[in-house]
């Protein structure tokens, strides 16, 4: 028997947890750090996960079980009452319909307009590229209180109140956005846009054939980003618009609730509906996140 053999027999792990912790001989330390490292995060994620699942257990409770002390946390009985209610006193396909489409027209426009920003600022050299790229980054700091009465002036004098063009375009073009993909095209080799504008190719064609198509995961965690903010955005909807027919689900919800009395069963009961599709959403595009943020590059 060979010594590279006999090695391998003396290392051996031993049956149950203790060969599982003890599975080679200098290897105890990092298993019980990956074990310690998973169970941090599994109790992280069960106390952040904690209040919707209280929030989504409540929404299936009656109203005296709702407000019973001490609490209960699973409910009984088990009705759906307040979902019955709550769409009958809700106009929640409206609603979710004006979000639907604000989300998604927002979305697409702050895509196109971000990534034009973001090439024209990575991949041309003109005199003070540096500053405005500073400019654009120094909008961050300002307080979103400072520039709303400004922008809804701009927008009511375009005739843009009440209107769902008042909640799509202003939130179009974000520094965010600007900064996230500009520093993922500064990682594209220069070189491919030089060898496409020697073939012929026109500067659109290589934004929209080379640039867009390479800058894939940036725009993916993008999208996500301004799907999350259009969705969950209840101050600008509040101000633009004050017809019940043009509300998004967020202005919706506080329509339940009144001066005196407030249908706190009736507010889960949509509010758990009104997050199927951010969950959908972000179940079907969590892998194009990790990878994009795990991307993006950082040069200057």
């Amino acid at each position: 028997m060979t010594t590279q053999t006999q090695s391998l027999q003396r290392r051996k792990p031993a049956a149950g947890i203790g060969g599982f912790l003890l599975a080679r001989q200098g290897t105890e330390w990092p298993v019980l750090t990956d074990l310690f490292t998973y169970a941090c995060l599994v109790i992280g994620t069960l106390i952040m996960f904690a209040p919707v699942l209280w929030m989504a257990l409540s929404s299936f409770k009656t109203p005296v079980e709702l407000y019973k002390l001490p609490p209960t946390v699973m409910p009984s009985p088990f009705t759906l009452d307040n979902y019955r209610s709550a769409l009958q006193e809700f106009p929640f396909l409206t609603y979710l319909g004006n979000s639907v489409v604000v989300t998604t027209a927002s979305t697409l426009l702050t895509l196109v307009i971000n990534s034009m920003a973001a090439f024209a600022l990575s991949k041309y050299r003109f005199r003070g590229r540096s500053a405005l790229f500073m400019l654009i980054l120094s909008t961050l700091v300002v307080p979103l209180s400072v520039i709303m009465v400004p922008v809804f002036f701009v927008v009511a004098r375009l005739g843009l109140t009440n209107n769902l063009l008042g909640l799509i375009i202003p939130p179009a073009a974000t520094p965010t956005g600007v900064f996230l993909l500009r520093q993922y095209m500064l990682t594209i080799p220069d070189e491919l846009l030089e060898s496409a504008r020697i073939d012929g190719a026109s500067e659109w064609r290589i934004y929209w054939q080379i640039i867009l198509p390479l800058a894939q995961p940036a725009l993916a965690v993008l999208a996500i980003f301004s799907i999350m903010w259009r969705w969950n955005d209840f101050l600008w909807p509040l101000i633009v618009v004050n017809q019940s027919n043009l509300f998004t689900l967020p202005v919706g919800l506080s329509s339940f609730q009144g001066e005196n009395v407030t249908q706190w069963q009736n507010i889960l009961a949509i509010t758990v509906l009104s997050l199927i599709p951010m969950t959908v959403m972000f179940v079907v595009l969590q892998k194009h996140l990790v990878k994009g943020i795990a991307t993006t590059g950082l040069n200057g």
